[in-house]
């Protein structure tokens, strides 16, 4: 019988759970767990950088409704991958993060010297995790990646951390094979019937209600439909977050659209006699900056007990999005007065409107019109942090497809990585969008699109810097300081990987990412122009 170790107990344990594509980056610590990919049938996903191997994975795991896999070397690597783990900590997208460690008798730091070690590796982990853990033992791997596999996926979902010594990664194991693994997710939260009955006799009794949906409901199975089955018995207009964009369709005519950093929807959510938030957290952007302030009750409904009541006075609900708009709608007694929440969510769509249309933005509203026309409806597009994604928060109707934007911590980088691994996962196109700053996060990812032929069409908005952080400085001090930035032909570095690339204008953007869209395995499109910001209020 073939020598196994814990690298084998490790892959087999991950297999049994259903696994079948990793992310990540090779190490000197943990070279036996990627030996170990050589003798199963686990797909592995080369990156560049660390980050990038947990932003694949993240958009693996947003795309494919699977918990995304990475395998990291000790120290350098594992503290590289964090700031990508705080927007999937952030964004609550379940990330099964897998590192090596040094020898165990190292540990702790009882002894020095040993490469790449740090005395408390976890340490580093804990503020961008739902649990982490070290496993002494090979014995105890598929055990601890079976409660780590479950953790990930309890909602709030969100990453978990796994390290392995070096040692029990290598040594010979008596461990039969791993061949059936269960993990043990618990159902989502269900809401006490006491706070379900108060909260439908708030909204039955509302004559203004109003329902704000947030990320939560994106992430909840069943949620959309059932915040649309609720919405339509209410009458009640339908906010929608930057997160929460896409949880009820925007041509639908309760929907208020999703411009959450605009004055009038500000004055809609403040207005409400009765505001239900469903699977938000109030945070800075959904608050437009500190400008929201309720004047009626608010109900907040979220999986995660920590954000409830954080930023104002709430009927906190504790439970998952789906459960708890089902549990509501079946415990409203019978509502007395006629809404018109229709109306008001037209009224609000037409004052939007009129207000980007004195600002000068045409050419802005014809890019994102152009890129919405020449997407396929059902894509999975990413966003990262650049002044083009500001807009599609709020301009960018999702349709069928997916809406994934760095949003949720605010890094820079994540929108090429996470679309390639969301074309990976699915074995569908994804589209990219990055402005030149942050594309520099991610170039290196040009290597692994080519390596693994991914699906993947790839638009760098070339301003010159960082734009938004540009229209931010100058706006406060009349003046912006390191913005301004050197970068690189980028047609010229996408041909030097081999891959396909494009150069555009604003005229011909729209029809140029439509094509790509007919071919197959990468593409780059390189716009260079400078979109303005539009403003609040």
């Amino acid at each position: 019988m073939m020598k196994r170790n814990g690298g084998d107990v490790t892959v087999e344990s991950l297999t049994a759970l259903g696994v079948t594509h990793v992310f990540g980056i090779p190490g000197q610590h943990a070279l036996g767990l990627f030996d170990a990919i050589r003798r199963s049938d686990l797909s592995f996903v080369s990156s560049r950088v660390e980050n990038n191997s947990v932003f694949a994975a993240d958009g693996y795991a947003r795309t494919t409704g699977q918990v995304g896999v990475v395998f990291c070397s000790t120290g350098p690597g594992a503290l590289t991958a964090l700031g990508a783990l705080q927007e999937a900590y952030a964004a609550c997208v379940p990330v099964l993060m897998i590192t090596s460690q040094i020898p165990r008798d190292g540990l702790g730091g009882a002894r020095k010297g040993y490469l790449h070690q740090l005395d408390d590796q976890q340490a580093s982990a804990r503020n961008v995790t739902k649990s982490t853990a070290t496993v002494r033992d090979a014995a105890a791997i598929p055990g601890v990646l079976a409660d780590a596999w479950a953790t990930a996926q309890e909602a709030p979902a969100g990453p978990v951390w796994v390290e392995i010594p070096q040692d029990v990664l290598l040594e010979e194991v008596t461990v039969p094979p791993v061949t059936g693994l269960v993990a043990s997710v618990p159902p989502p939260r269900r809401p006490r019937p006491e706070v379900v009955v108060e909260a439908a006799r708030l909204l039955a009794a509302a004559e203004r209600p109003v329902i704000l949906a947030g990320g939560g409901v994106r992430r909840s199975a069943g949620a959309p439909e059932a915040l649309i089955a609720l919405a339509e018995t209410l009458d009640a207009p339908v906010v929608s977050t930057a997160g929460g964009n896409g949880a009820i369709p925007l041509a639908h005519p309760l929907s208020a659209g999703a411009w959450i950093e605009d004055r009038h929807t500000t004055d809609l959510l403040g207005d409400a006699d009765v505001l239900l938030a469903i699977g938000s957290s109030f945070g800075e952007v959904t608050s437009n900056y500190g400008t929201f302030a309720p004047r009626g009750r608010v109900i907040q409904v979220d999986a995660e007990a920590r954000v409830l009541g954080s930023n104002h006075d709430v009927l906190g609900v504790h439970a998952d999005a789906a459960t708890a708009l089902a549990d509501i709608a079946a415990a409203l007694p019978e509502i007395g007065q006629t809404r018109s929440g229709a109306s008001a969510a037209s009224d609000l769509r037409t004052r939007v409107r009129a207000r980007l249309d004195t600002q000068d933005l045409a050419a802005e509203q014809r890019l994102l019109a152009d890129l919405r026309a020449a997407v396929p409806d059902d894509a999975e597009t990413f966003w990262d942090m650049t002044i083009a994604a500001y807009w599609a928060w709020s301009a960018w109707d999702p349709r069928t497809g997916g809406f994934h934007t760095a949003q949720a911590s605010g890094g820079l980088g994540l929108a090429f990585p996470a679309a390639i691994g969301a074309a990976v996962g699915t074995g569908r196109r994804t589209f990219a969008v990055s402005g030149d700053g942050g594309a520099m996060y991610s170039i290196a990812e040009l290597a692994t699109a080519r390596q693994h032929d991914a699906e993947i069409t790839w638009l760098v908005i070339d301003d010159g810097g960082y734009g938004i952080l540009r229209e931010y400085m100058t706006g406060a001090f009349g003046a912006a300081t390191a913005t301004e930035l050197a970068r690189p032909d980028f047609v010229l570095l996408a041909e030097a990987f081999g891959i396909p690339v494009h150069a555009a204008n604003p005229e011909t953007v729209g029809e140029i990412v439509a094509d790509t869209f007919a071919t197959s395995g990468p593409a780059v499109v390189v716009l260079p122009t400078v979109l303005r910001m539009f403003a609040p209020s």
